[in-house]
């Protein structure tokens, strides 16, 4: 049975092929196009296009948009597919080259806390696999009984080749129960990635804002470490590090291995010995009055947290494509 495929056409007149079955985020990777994209199920919006002429359809709901976006013809290229030929209005990537996504399997090389419900998990590959990655990235976990989660590299590229996972205990969750009661050195899981752009693209000269909030810390860390490898012309103008949690024992890690990083840490709802900020990342930066011209923001955490970032910058002058961000959302119970 032959399927049918449409010409989907991007802003600079470039046109990729999207074939009835697959989605538009799926062809134009196929092509060598790659939009920005995080969860890839319909409940964030970093693949989110418009678009201007045309039909398509969602295979799921699209949580991640608003009602004003769906009004203004926005949609999730991750979730839709084309009814016929599109004309998208999107930005990708460029001329970015992307990391093999491979699937390989592993071992858990160490387990350690680093918070009451955040462990830290190393993992070693086999000396005949690699996974090329940029820091940033995410792979998913296929665990016991084909159970699949996606966790961010907390790591920039070892000499090793250990990948380092920071992982939040779920209640109830069926990947928790395994990670925090179960699991145990050498145990052999198999993962898939790298997975999303959730990585810096333009930080010469730049001032760099990064917002988490939990362990979002995780793929800045990774950044930072990448950041810090950098030949002195490529080094970005400044960097911040904005991070909330709600107690002080959610704050589990600092950077201060890192020169030049001036770091916020925030509490919502801190002990009454707390001195330092407290109430939400991204209102703790607005407050500051930010001059916006030549700062990119990078948010990593909760849907919330992400939401509210970007339509309070949005609002203040940034523009959207300053703006960067990988949504923690909620698991699906998907199987491998």
């Amino acid at each position: 049975m032959n399927i049918e495929a449409y010409p989907v056409t991007l802003p600079d007149g470039r046109t990729f092929s999207a074939q009835g079955d697959e989605t538009l985020l799926d062809a134009a990777q196929r092509q060598g196009i790659v939009f920005n994209y995080s969860c890839r199920t319909g409940r964030c919006s970093s693949c989110r296009g418009r678009v201007i002429t045309g039909s398509t359809t969602a295979q799921q709901t699209e949580t991640g948009l608003t009602e004003a976006d769906r009004q203004q013809g926005f949609i999730l290229t991750c979730v839709r597919q084309a009814l016929g030929p599109v004309q998208l209005e999107i930005s990708d990537l460029g001329n970015i080259s992307m990391p093999e996504t491979r699937t390989v399997p592993c071992r858990i090389l160490s387990l350690n806390p680093l918070a009451p419900d955040v462990l830290q998990v190393v993992l070693r590959l086999p000396p005949t696999a690699t996974v090329d990655f940029i820091p940033g990235q995410y792979i998913d976990i296929i665990g016991p009984a084909g159970l699949r989660r996606s966790y961010s590299i907390a790591n920039a590229p070892r000499a090793d080749r250990s990948i380092e996972l920071h992982i939040r205990e779920v209640n109830g969750g069926a990947m928790s129960q395994y990670w925090f009661h179960t699991a145990k050195v050498n145990d052999l899981l198999r993962l898939r990635g790298p997975l999303g752009t959730f990585f810096v693209r333009e930080q010469a000269d730049k001032d760099l804002v990064f917002l988490a909030t939990g362990t979002g810390i995780a793929p800045i860390k990774a950044i930072l470490e990448g950041l810090s490898t950098l030949q002195a012309e490529a080094q970005p103008r400044s960097v911040s590090v904005y991070w909330g949690g709600r107690y002080e024992r959610d704050l589990y890690w600092t950077p201060n291995q890192f020169q030049n990083v001036r770091f916020i840490p925030v509490l919502s709802r801190g002990e009454a010995t707390w001195a330092d900020a407290r109430g939400h990342v991204q209102d703790i930066l607005l407050n500051e009055r930010p001059i916006l011209e030549n700062v990119h923001v990078y948010a990593c955490g909760s849907e919330a947290m992400i939401a509210s970032a970007r339509s309070q910058l949005l609002k203040a002058g940034l523009t959207s494509s300053q703006f960067h961000s990988d949504a923690f959302v909620a698991s699906s119970s998907v199987s491998a």
